[in-house]
């Protein structure tokens, strides 16, 4: 670990946006880590970031799924949702991640995260999120990919990658490095997007996978996870 690592950052109007990587240490409270090495994991992405403090976040159950949830505070118990949306200045959302794709949104006056996997990209968690942001917020919808999984390291069989075709088209199927059908998890998001009438991302660019420098599941197996945090300033 390095304590004094940069987060990736990216601006979209008035959402700031901060990705931590594997050098600030694992983030995720559900992968079997050591409670207290979490909670310095998350500590030191907020001074990295210079952030509120990781217990006024929202952090989400996330579960595969397409349940966004508005908030205008921390919520008492964690929401199960894949997606969090708030029009409040200052309220941190995030989404943790070792290969799905976090996403940020975000209008004149709203901000939005999503945790964005095959499932809940075939299933429409992208579009149900910018459908809530623009119930909150005003404004043209724009968007920030993050870390996430790319095709060279991402081998798909053959009649799931069909199943995701068939709702977001062609562009979405791809090779890996060695030759083997892939999932394009960027173009996914970019096609998901586009049913949205949302804007290709501005899309970090990183791999996951082939960046040992971030958790990647399907690299590693039992992993830990990064965080995507976004702040309306």
């Amino acid at each position: 670990m390095n304590p004094g690592a940069p987060l990736l950052r990216a601006r979209l109007g008035r959402a700031s946006v901060g990705c931590s990587s594997a050098a600030h240490g694992n983030v995720g409270d559900h992968v079997g880590d050591d409670p207290a090495a979490v909670l310095a994991a998350r500590a030191r992405v907020a001074e990295a970031g210079s952030l509120p403090a990781p217990d006024r976040w929202v952090w989400l159950r996330q579960v595969h799924g397409t349940a966004v949830v508005v908030v205008d505070a921390v919520p008492a118990a964690t929401p199960e949702a894949d997606a969090a949306v708030t029009g409040v200045a200052g309220l941190a959302l995030a989404v943790v991640t070792a290969d799905c794709a976090p996403i940020v949104l975000a209008t004149d006056d709203a901000v939005a995260v999503v945790h964005a996997g095959h499932r809940g990209l075939a299933a429409g968690v992208v579009e149900a999120a910018v459908d809530s942001l623009r119930t909150v917020g005003s404004g043209e919808v724009r968007a920030f990919l993050g870390p996430c999984i790319r095709p060279e390291a991402y081998e798909f069989g053959a009649e799931d990658l069909a199943r995701i075709v068939e709702v977001l088209g062609p562009t979405v199927a791809a090779r890996t490095a060695a030759g083997a059908p892939a999932l394009d998890v960027p173009a996914a998001v970019r096609a998901a997007l586009a049913r949205a009438d949302v804007a290709p991302p501005v899309d970090c660019g990183v791999c996951t996978a082939t960046d040992t420098g971030f958790f990647s599941h399907r690299r590693d197996g039992a992993t830990g996870r990064q965080v995507t945090v976004a702040v309306l300033t």
